[in-house]
């Protein structure tokens, strides 16, 4: 039996962080997918094609240095509904404090009560990307600073190519 293991984010973008909670994953599962997640009220920087490249380029890579079938696909509704698309029975969650323990607990739960046959593992990031949040690399990224300390260089370079794109386009 495959156990296969479902991933969810916005990855808007994808950072070090996420790289380090799936080499994690990689080791555990058979299978990661890594879904991204397009909700229709959330207004993301990169568009679900661009975040879908950049994984197929960061993430597949470490799928087959770890043995592990790593897929990326997107989805719109519940993550658990997700899971079941893609004959997933866990989802892996990323922590990085206290924070994120509180919350990944209460959708743990939520989610365990929606669907008991799908299990919730957590993984603890590693001490060097803990204070890396996708939303912080978004505000430096616009604001001109260095990002390449925090995502990998392809999606650093697809961020400064976005943002020059969007800062030429503004200023016509």
């Amino acid at each position: 039996m495959i156990r296969t293991a479902l991933y969810a984010g916005s990855f808007d973008p994808v950072t070090n962080g996420h790289v380090d909670v799936l080499r994690s994953a990689a080791f555990m599962f058979d299978r990661v997918v890594l879904a991204v997640g397009t909700h229709h009220a959330k207004t993301p920087m990169l568009s679900a094609e661009d975040r879908v490249s950049l994984l197929k380029q960061v993430c597949a890579p470490i799928g087959l240095d770890k043995g592990c079938d790593v897929r990326i696909t997107t989805f719109n509704g519940l993550v658990i509904d997700a899971a079941r698309q893609a004959d997933a029975r866990f989802l892996i969650r990323g922590l990085r404090n206290g924070t994120d323990f509180d919350y990944e607990m209460q959708m743990a739960g939520m989610n365990a009560a929606l669907a008991p046959d799908i299990h919730t593992i957590c993984i603890p990031a590693s001490v060097a990307s803990r204070p890396i949040t996708a939303t912080l690399v978004r505000q430096i990224a616009a604001m001109g600073g260095d990002i390449s300390a925090f995502v990998p260089q392809p999606v650093a370079a697809k961020l400064a190519e976005h943002l020059s794109g969007s800062s030429e386009g503004e200023s016509r």
